[in-house]
């Protein structure tokens, strides 16, 4: 349901994306303004346009939200989704600084990028696996802070996913039959989190179906070169005081990033 005016689109879109470019994410929701999930997606739309007019590049898309927990927290009957952008990306072994961050917090990810323009008419899981030019670990940065009430599903699309950022590993070529493998989040050399027998391509590929008809709803359309963040696993943890990210896959490889 949409109450927001278009002129009330603008403004609120306008104060997103200043809070974000000040590195204060979301604070128009300490008014504990309630606008709904088909309100927030067209902020998150109306976002991307000012970022794209200001010389920014869309290079790709996130899932996020897949897991049936999470969507439930969130006030969701589905997964989320959010846009990857030229200035966010960085190589594995980069440095950052978290005072470009508001609470960082990583997620332990695969990517895939595809080789060709996607055509949502003829999409199956197969067509989208011969989709694929690799599959990439990554680390997905967040910036975890929600200043509204709950469910915070709404001020999480409107702040694109609270997507911050991605550390890329190297590219994998695609495994010619199924592959398990399992995907650790790791803090100063302590491990996090582990994930086992995940298995491509049916785990990581399983939303891209989703994310291709959602997209095709705004008249986005999925292209060639275009970086798709598959979907973690679990969720966001802040990394306080950690300095040294790592994820690792027994099958995909590793990435790495420093944080001061």
């Amino acid at each position: 349901m949409i109450d927001l005016s278009p002129k009330e689109i603008e403004i609120f879109s306008n104060k997103i994306l200043e809070d974000y470019d000040n590195k204060n994410p979301g604070s128009i929701f300490k008014e504990k303004k309630r606008i709904t999930n088909e309100e927030a997606l067209l902020v998150q739309s109306n976002v991307a346009k000012l970022r794209q007019k200001r010389g920014e590049e869309v290079i790709g898309y996130k899932i996020g939200c897949v897991s049936k927990d999470t969507q439930k927290k969130m006030g969701f009957n589905q997964p989320a989704s959010g846009y990857l952008w030229n200035t966010e990306l960085h190589k594995s072994g980069a440095t950052l600084n978290k005072k470009d961050f508001t609470n960082p917090a990583m997620e332990a990810e695969f990517g895939v990028i595809l080789n060709r323009d996607i055509k949502p008419e003829l999409v199956s899981f197969d067509y989208i696996l011969d989709s694929i030019k690799g599959i990439y670990p990554l680390i997905e940065i967040h910036n975890l802070i929600f200043r509204g009430e709950e469910p915070f599903g709404s001020e999480l699309l409107a702040n694109n996913a609270i997507h911050a950022g991605i550390i890329l590993g190297s590219e994998i070529k695609i495994p010619k039959k199924t592959t398990v493998t399992d995907l650790k989040l790791i803090y100063d050399k302590e491990i996090i989190d582990t994930w086992t027998e995940k298995k491509w391509p049916f785990d990581m590929l399983s939303e891209i179906d989703w994310l291709i008809k959602e997209q095709a709803k705004k008249n986005n359309y999925l292209k060639k070169g275009d970086l798709i963040l598959t979907g973690a696993y679990g969720f966001p943890v802040p990394i306080n005081k950690k300095k040294l990210v790592e994820v690792t896959s027994s099958a995909f490889g590793d990435v790495k990033a420093t944080f001061n």
